[in-house]
């Protein structure tokens, strides 16, 4: 069902605490997600705000929204924590909650659609009418968000419901998914309950914790494959009319200042979920590749030209190990090439778009991660003195300066629409000419299109 608006309360209501998280499957990153909380299904729509001071001095809103792939994840994660960044730019930080998997995202034509993002507009309004009175204003606030997070940032941008409630957007790692594809994977998980498949009102009576046991079978189904979730904002043509790719090249959100980038190597991430992978030969890259592009409409003659493009590209530069290249085409498919296309889409109308890409490499299993997904939260919050960060993310001087200048950018981006800092070095907007990119890692630079023949080898498949 749709959020309903909170009661009007006669008493104070003493919010010192965390609520509790959304109802969501086991999983087996506590490393990224922390320990396990309690979960309420009708207490969980809360937000979190943390603020430098409650006058009238109407500081920026910065926006959260949490990633988790639409299955996983709170607003109540420790490397969320809001001191350090609403301290570093005097703004006001909120993290917000939203129903995950089937309980945020189940498709029932003419039933239920994106109750998650109707959730997450809930939470934009209640800001818009509240935040003054915790010192934000309500007419700067800038959504930010990472992985499914970054997914909801860009179905925000386009949801008619969410125009007006804010002013600016940034982008961490954005997934593709097919938002007008997602009606099979509910039917499959409603024919698991024995449940008719329009029949809502057997759904709302069932327990929490079936549900979450089918939906976690459908989770280790879906990893064992690399395929994204069935659970994600769908093209309903009322809450989500179209596409937001198409809309965003129609020109709808060109008002709105966009800061959009990756990590350099996105899909090297699910190596700590599954580190066993048998060796890849150059037989199992191409038929891996090849299941993609078949999914994408092409025929195997792509697929070969794809992967001869991937390994001369990387040819006396980066290995052209078969999983090298795998996990490189892995994450320009799922992450890069769609946030290029957004990147492109948007500065045809608006001047202040700015992309940047992370380089800063996680330790973790041996450096086998390389610069996986997720690895730039903890520098975005300034949390890298969070304990088991350091995992993750390394440690020290270095790695305290780097977020520094990633907290500067957001900070300054938030404030002004512009990334610009005197912390990094001149960051000119991006075009399809020059396709400026920051770099973020153990030195911080701008660099004109990087990885472009890998970029330009999906020109006429996405």
């Amino acid at each position: 069902m749709p959020p309903n608006p909170p009661e009007v309360r006669s008493d104070i209501l003493i919010t010192t605490e965390f609520g509790p998280n959304v109802p969501q499957p086991d999983n087996n990153a506590s490393w990224l997600f922390g320990p396990p909380r309690e979960e309420n299904e009708a207490n969980c729509l809360t937000l979190n705000i943390w603020t430098p001071g409650t006058n009238k001095e109407r500081r920026p809103v910065m926006f959260w929204i949490h990633g988790g792939n639409f299955r996983y994840g709170s607003s109540a994660q420790v490397t969320y924590d809001g001191i350090p960044l609403a301290k570093r730019g005097n703004i006001v930080l909120v993290t917000i909650n939203y129903r995950l998997g089937p309980l945020g995202y189940l498709y029932i034509p003419g039933k239920t659609a994106n109750v998650g993002m109707l959730d997450q507009v809930a939470a934009l309004k209640w800001v818009h009418d509240n935040i003054e009175a915790f010192g934000g204003d309500p007419n700067n606030v800038t959504i930010f968000g990472e992985s499914a997070g970054t997914a909801s940032v860009i179905t925000l941008l386009t949801m008619p419901a969410a125009e007006g409630l804010f002013h600016r957007a940034i982008a961490q790692s954005t997934p593709l998914y097919y938002a007008s594809h997602q009606e099979s994977g509910s039917k499959k998980f409603i024919s698991k309950l024995r449940v008719e498949p329009e029949d809502i009102e057997s759904l709302q009576k069932l327990d929490i914790k079936k549900i979450n046991r089918i939906h976690r079978k459908m989770v280790l189904e879906a990893l064992a494959t690399l395929e994204t979730t069935p659970f994600t904002p769908v093209v309903d043509g009322k809450i989500l009319p179209e596409d937001p790719l198409k809309i965003l090249n129609n020109g709808y959100a060109g008002d709105i200042p966009l800061l959009i980038g990756t990590t350099r190597d996105e899909m090297k991430f699910y190596h700590a979920f599954l580190p066993n992978l048998p060796d890849l030969d150059s037989k199992g890259l191409f038929n891996r590749t090849n299941r993609i592009i078949k999914d994408l409409g092409y025929n195997e003659d792509k697929t070969k030209r794809l992967v001869e493009n991937y390994k001369e590209a990387r040819e006396g530069k980066l290995s052209t190990d078969p999983q090298e290249v795998l996990d490189a085409i892995l994450t320009d498919v799922w992450f890069r090439i769609i946030t290029t296309r957004i990147a492109e889409a948007q500065r045809k109308y608006q001047p202040n778009t700015y992309t940047y890409m992370f380089t800063w490499p996680s330790p973790m299993m041996d450096g086998k991660l390389g610069v996986p997904h997720a690895i730039d939260v903890a520098f975005v919050f300034g949390t890298l003195y969070i304990p088991g960060t350091e995992r993750y993310c390394g440690k020290g001087k270095d790695a305290d300066i780097l977020s520094e200048k990633v907290m500067d950018s957001w900070i300054s981006f938030a404030r002004t629409g512009n990334p610009n800092n005197d912390n990094i070095p001149e960051w000119p907007s991006y075009d399809v000419n020059n396709r400026a990119t920051m770099l973020f890692g153990k030195e911080t630079k701008v660099v004109n299109a990087p990885f472009d023949k890998e970029r330009a080898a999906w020109d006429d498949i996405i």
